[in-house]
């Protein structure tokens, strides 16, 4: 039991190091379902926040004679934010204003970013002759913890409570903030009045258009911003076209897992971020590595079915989601 316990805090610290990027993509596609729209290219947004706030960062240092950490932090969560909103921007206009079909235009957009972040990545590294990558002391930014080094050695709670990244610290704020906006302001009463009935809200004099223009292209950034936090984090703030291959997919997964609801994110990104690594923590020698990867959907079907069985309203997704909306046929 002795060294159970130092193995299993190890888990939960290195858990919310890896849920941390799932919580800002999750957070994103919330908001952006919430108005009815379902954006699957979560995977591409991720993939372009990632490429593109490692090149705001690597630039700006290359620039700056002195270089600020806390500008650093400042420029990629832009540059991020920037590139999703902008992918997110391009999927609004072809899903609410020109009423394409969300599914295919979502998967268009995973394939179209995935593209753009590994050309991006790529393109800088021929153009700098090898790895793009940041200094030690910008990475100390970014991958330790904002808070002093005695409150991270606090006994059991320090190093969960006070050893993560300052992302894991917004997420936590972004999280309970979206929480109170769509459940406690009348902005978010409209949101989600758009994402469920958009000929009632519509008939109410809510400007559908929008609120699903806004809600998405603010929920593409929040994700982006995931992509960066994983390249800049777990990745060690180095270029690898291959790293974030499939997190954009769990990010979808863990919508479905939490509810649609943001406070269920913050738990539900840590666990998912556990079954990320548990086959590096808890080895069985007969069972495929590939099995353990496959866990966090194994456990977002059987939470879907388990919810379906129940049929609660509050645990069904909005009742527009994924499909256009034609106001001549209010």
């Amino acid at each position: 039991m002795s060294g159970f316990f130092p193995a299993f805090l190890a888990l939960i610290v290195a858990a919310i190091q890896n849920g941390t990027p799932l919580l800002f993509g999750t957070m994103g596609e919330i908001l952006t379902e919430k108005s009815g729209n379902l954006n699957l290219g979560v995977e591409g947004i991720m993939f372009m926040g990632g490429a593109l706030g490692l090149a705001g960062v690597f630039y700006y240092e290359k620039s700056a004679a002195n270089p600020s950490g806390v500008l650093a932090v400042v420029i990629a969560l832009l540059c991020a934010f920037l590139a999703g909103a902008l992918a997110s921007l391009i999927f609004s206009f072809l899903t609410i204003s020109l009423r394409a079909n969300q599914n295919v235009t979502g998967l268009a957009l995973s394939i179209f970013g995935t593209g753009v972040g590994q050309f991006i990545g790529e393109y800088m590294r021929v153009r700098e002759g090898g790895y793009i990558a940041i200094s030690n002391a910008l990475k100390g930014v970014f991958q330790n913890s904002p808070f002093p080094a005695a409150m991270q050695q606090l006994p059991v709670v320090g190093p969960v409570l006070f050893g993560s990244s300052i992302f894991f610290y917004i997420s936590l704020a972004l999280a309970i903030g979206m929480y109170f906006f769509l459940n406690r302001s009348r902005k978010g009463l409209y949101l989600r009045s758009v994402g469920e009935s958009p000929a009632t809200a519509d008939a109410a004099g809510i400007n559908v258009i929008r609120y699903k223009y806004v809600a998405t292209v603010i929920g593409g950034g929040i994700s982006a911003i995931g992509g960066m936090v994983y390249i800049m984090t777990i990745a060690g703030c180095v270029w690898n076209h291959e790293g974030l291959s499939g997190v954009g997919w769990l990010a979808v997964a863990l919508v479905i897992f939490c509810m649609w609801r943001p406070l269920n994110a913050i738990w539900g990104s840590v666990l998912f971020g556990a079954l990320m690594i548990l086959y590096l923590r808890l080895t069985i020698p007969f069972l495929p590595t590939q099995l353990y990867k496959i866990l966090p959907y194994v456990v977002t079907v059987l939470v879907l079915i388990v919810s379906s069985l129940r049929n609660k309203k509050e645990n069904q997704p909005p009742a527009s989601l994924g499909l256009s909306y034609f106001r001549e046929e209010r």
